[in-house]
């Protein structure tokens, strides 16, 4: 291994936040890191939240005398609980601080296992807003920064800021200039925490029965942030989504190694009907969808019928334009396939609506696409809700 070569670990557990989990690693590995996902269960695999099932590369048993530059822990209930609770993780963190080595933790983590562990003791820190009084009982100063650095430890909030954490571990770890080259590919947001918005046009109604049903395709080298965004803001919402797999596994490894898993394979659901398709995006996941004949068959059918249809990051270029899906709509895309669109007039827009149709980005205009969604479907009050309890 290089020595220039940094390791991170990050423990998750049943009941972690999986949107938080899968955000720090992947953007994390986008930046160069060696990231272990470590479950401190007795299985690789965990039940995250909303239903989301993870796969780890390791159990923590397995590694505890192994060293690492970072550990980083996400949030979630009761993930966070299961990590403070979690003797072997208390050791290598606190082995971690004595050593002058990097921790982090968001959303309950900072005041449930780093706060409990007594290493936040004379620290500014920041946390998930209702743990904030817990997080005070334990640090000298609770602070509402989406990010807050203090000496080697690095403390966020909830979803909508592990992004921007993620970034500033990056920069911890190996300089400015990466963390700027990462965060300009992932778009991140210019106004973090201000009101999210969208671009509409053509506006029409997208209706539904009791529920929406929300199909979630995902392939190998599917985008994880762009497909878990989804999946965890619109169960959020109490939407009934779900999560196929094009190909013949329902475990599937995304773009950047994190292992994700489907319910179902596309096989099973070709013939059901669903209010919503939306695919993430991914430049080498977004062309196994376009070859998916079966998911372009429903595609088309979803479009025939006038029912709304959504992409990201590369899905509209490789998916949509091809396939005539975008004929007479307006659509964004992500920056390095823009010139594919044929209409190029709103590839600078975050997230667009035109009639039917949803399109937007990449990973990090991925909470403002599924917040736009569960706008058009259960209005601005809603999604804004959610905006808040998930901090965008």
């Amino acid at each position: 291994m290089a020595p220039s070569t940094k390791t991170v670990l990050i423990p998750i557990a049943h009941g972690t936040e999986p949107l938080e989990a899968v955000a720090m690693i992947t953007v994390l590995r986008r930046g160069g890191a060696d990231v272990t996902v470590a479950s401190v269960e007795t299985q690789v695999g965990v039940d995250a939240c909303h239903g989301i099932k993870m796969v780890a590369d390791a159990l923590l048993s397995d590694i505890t005398d192994s060293v690492f530059d970072l550990i980083v822990l996400p949030g979630g209930l009761p993930g966070g609980e299961t990590l403070k609770n979690c003797k072997p993780l208390e050791k290598m963190v606190k082995k971690q601080d004595s050593d002058g080595r990097l921790n982090a933790a968001i959303c309950c983590a900072p005041a449930l296992a780093l706060g409990t562990w007594g290493l936040l003791e004379g620290k500014k820190a920041t946390g998930y807003p209702v743990f904030m009084e817990k997080l005070a009982a334990t640090c000298a100063t609770a602070v509402e920064s989406r990010v807050q650095i203090d000496g080697r430890i690095v403390t966020s909030r909830g979803p909508g800021t592990t992004i921007e954490f993620s970034i500033t571990l990056i920069e911890q770890l190996f300089g400015k200039e990466k963390a700027d080259e990462v965060s300009s590919i992932l778009l991140l947001r210019p106004n973090p925490g201000e009101e999210f918005t969208f671009t509409e046009l053509n506006q029409t109604n997208w209706t539904f029965e009791d529920t929406p049903q929300i199909l979630v395709p995902i392939a190998e080298e599917s985008e994880e942030i762009e497909a878990i965004a989804l999946v965890d803001i619109l169960r959020r919402a109490k939407a009934n989504v779900v999560i196929a797999a094009v190909g013949n596994s329902l475990e599937v490894v995304g773009s950047r190694k994190a292992k994700l898993v489907a319910e179902v394979l596309l096989d099973e659901v070709a013939e059901k009907s669903f209010d919503l398709i939306v695919l993430p995006g991914g430049l080498n996941g977004a062309p196994r969808f376009a070859s998916c004949e079966k998911l372009v068959n429903m595609l088309k059918k979803q479009a025939e019928a006038n029912k709304p249809y959504g992409g990201i990051c590369a899905s509209p270029a490789y998916v949509f334009e091809p396939n005539g899906l975008l004929k007479g709509k307006k659509a964004t895309t992500h920056p390095v396939v823009s010139d594919k669109l044929s209409d190029k007039s709103h590839i600078e827009h975050r997230v667009v609506v035109d009639g039917n149709v949803i399109t937007s980005r990449a990973p990090g205009t991925a909470m403002e696409f599924s917040l736009a969604i569960v706008e058009k479907f259960y209005g601005r009050e809603k999604a804004l809700q959610l905006a808040k309890a998930t901090l965008v």
